[in-house]
């Protein structure tokens, strides 16, 4: 397939006024994909005006018969089918309309994804998206060390200190994922001689992951960093390299354990919650087992299809009548992304679901930096996905539809035979 940054047209040596119309259409959607990725982790309405409009220029770029072709694969059908069925999910759902629209909201992003497969299949500025969203979150945390000591100094009135713009899960997913996307770029680095430079990227991954140690961060990321940490090791280390790296890993984490009384508090309201639960108190962590236990009893009711899109507060609202405690706790989140999926729509959503993760994953087997970064965002949305309904969630859902949409078309540019020009890799292969 011609690059349609380079080739004018088919037909013609030189190009036509079509092609060269549509070339600047393209050179616009990297710019605005550019914008979208830097504000990001700092806006949500900015988000949605611009990935509305990335979608309506990508509409006017596309061969309508190549694109066709291309939804035939399992990475893109599959978000697809996962949004039709929250359309004609509503179709039994015994809720007002606006509770489906409400359930389907979440569900939109996907339809994104095989555009930027396509799109970034074609497109030379994938790079410059993730050097963008690293660029923000690196100015994010920059800001969060200044407000942590000056909350005077915050954007907006967030509810922990360390934390300048939302909420500290947003904010402990994206550096995660920067934090774990340079690790194969430092190795790189250092294979070429390069130290100075390998240094600044080692330290930037560094105060990444002192600020989530030592500031905020999520209670979600202690599962999903060690997840990565063996996914980094089992793709870029040799055995012997990884035994040293998990050893190393090991010295930190005591280290840092008994350094922090922030991870100490952290881990300890986590381990309360249990016994909370068992006393009817009202905690996050209490309320999160109670969530998934009544999830497990709706989706036992209706465990083929569900009760429909958008049935979960309803179904919350209707089981707390004249409850109190625990029981009385109303969400439209499960907070469980698997339980929210088999609530509205059953063992079918279940399966679509888990059928669009492995299909992603498959897609990340490259060594290339666009695979590694890919395989991160759909590792980093299961593993979380285990406590949260991250995938629905806004930021951790459109860097799953970015993440994915923007690596899933340089992968497919690269299983097509096209050069990824401008493109930089990480370590191929294992260092032994």
């Amino acid at each position: 397939m011609p690059d349609t940054y380079e080739a004018a047209s088919k037909s013609s040596s030189s190009p036509t006024v079509l092609s060269v119309i549509i070339a600047s259409w393209r050179a616009r959607l990297d710019l605005l994909a550019i914008l979208t990725a830097i504000l990001l982790p700092w806006s949500t309405s900015a988000v949605s005006i611009l990935m509305l409009i990335w979608f309506v220029v990508a509409i006017f770029t596309v061969d309508v018969q190549t694109f066709l072709r291309s939804l035939r694969h399992p990475a893109c059908l599959f978000p697809l089918l996962f949004l039709a069925l929250a359309v004609v999910g509503t179709t039994w759902a015994n809720g007002p309309w606006i509770a489906g629209f409400d359930g389907i909201k979440p569900v939109i992003k996907l339809l994104a994804i095989p555009l930027l497969f396509y799109h970034f299949e074609r497109s030379r500025g994938a790079n410059r998206v993730f050097i963008a969203f690293l660029v923000s979150c690196t100015l994010l945390q920059a800001l969060s060390w200044i407000v942590f000591f000056a909350p005077e100094w915050k954007f907006a009135p967030t509810l922990n200190a360390g934390v300048p713009v939302k909420n500290y899960i947003d904010q402990s997913q994206e550096f995660t994922l920067c934090m774990f996307a340079l690790a194969p770029y430092v190795i790189t680095l250092l294979r070429q001689r390069r130290f100075i430079e390998a240094a600044v990227f080692a330290t930037l991954m560094f105060t990444f992951f002192v600020n989530m140690m030592f500031i905020v961060s999520a209670r979600t990321a202690l599962i999903y960093i060690p997840v990565l940490l063996i996914l980094f090791a089992m793709r870029y280390l040799s055995r012997g390299r990884a035994i040293l790296l998990f050893a190393a890993a090991v010295g930190v984490a005591t280290a840092v354990w008994f350094s922090s009384p922030y991870l100490q508090s952290r881990i300890h309201d986590a381990a309360a919650g249990y016994d909370e639960y068992q006393q009817n108190i009202v905690s996050p962590t209490s309320r999160r087992l109670e969530y998934w236990r009544k999830s497990l009893g709706f989706f036992a009711d209706a465990p083929l299809i569900g009760h429909g899109t958008g049935s979960t507060k309803l179904l919350f609202e209707r089981d707390a009548a004249g409850e109190s405690g625990l029981a009385a706790e109303v969400t439209r989140n499960p907070h469980n992304q698997t339980l929210n999926v088999a609530v509205q729509w059953g063992l079918l959503g279940v399966v679509i679901l888990h059928a669009m993760w492995l299909c992603h994953l498959l897609l990340f087997r490259g060594i290339d930096l666009s695979a590694w970064i890919g395989l991160l965002v759909v590792t980093q949305n299961i593993v979380s996905s285990l406590l949260n309904s991250h995938l629905f969630d806004f930021v951790e859902g459109w860097i799953y539809v970015l993440g994915v949409g923007i690596a899933g078309g340089m992968s497919f540019r690269s299983l097509h035979g096209a050069s990824h020009t401008g493109s930089t890799s990480p370590a191929s292969g294992r260092i032994g």
